[in-house]
């Protein structure tokens, strides 16, 4: 089982104590406003994000953000499939602004191209969401994209913006 260290945080499986923490930041409409899972997240959605399966399996795994002492601040996921992988990023309002998602993001795609061999890591966002476009371009990635009005979001039909980096230029 992979555990990932940065200086400051922790990324590890998420468990079942750490589930009540998930419900209540998923359930914070600022943290929930651009990401796709249902309103509101109940004990049985967020409990499905709790796998033993390894970061690189394919599909979404979860893995939880802790902070060096062990306080859960979010999570983070890559979407596998074949040498390619989606990411995501939550955290708790209170742990915004304060670089965890950098760092939490930095080591899952050293880990991605790294230890996993990815050829190419993506993010699909909502491009109102200003704060991740910055971070993701921050990391490297390029906004490949944007496709309008491409889903129903909510219902709202809402624009997607789709980021990548590749293995080559996440190493150069």
């Amino acid at each position: 089982m992979t555990i990932l260290h940065t200086p400051r945080l922790t990324i590890r499986p998420l468990t079942l104590d750490d589930l009540p923490r998930v419900l209540a930041y998923r359930n914070d409409p600022e943290v929930a406003r651009y990401q796709g899972w249902p309103l509101p997240a109940t004990p049985d959605s967020v409990a499905g994000l709790v796998s033993a399966a390894p970061l690189g399996a394919p599909g979404w795994v979860q893995r939880a953000v802790t902070l060096t002492g062990g306080e859960l601040v979010g999570d983070v996921a890559l979407n596998t499939q074949g040498p390619q992988a989606e990411l995501g990023v939550t955290l708790a309002r209170r742990a915004q602004g304060h670089g965890y998602a950098r760092e939490a993001l930095h080591a899952l795609m050293t880990h991605a191209f790294t230890d996993l061999g990815l050829h190419r890591v993506h993010a699909s966002i909502d491009p109102r969401n200003t704060a991740v476009a910055a971070l993701l371009t921050r990391l490297g990635f390029r906004h490949e994209g944007t496709s309008l009005q491409s889903y129903l979001h909510r219902g709202e039909w809402t624009d997607d913006a789709l980021y990548a980096v590749l293995a080559s230029e996440w190493t150069a």
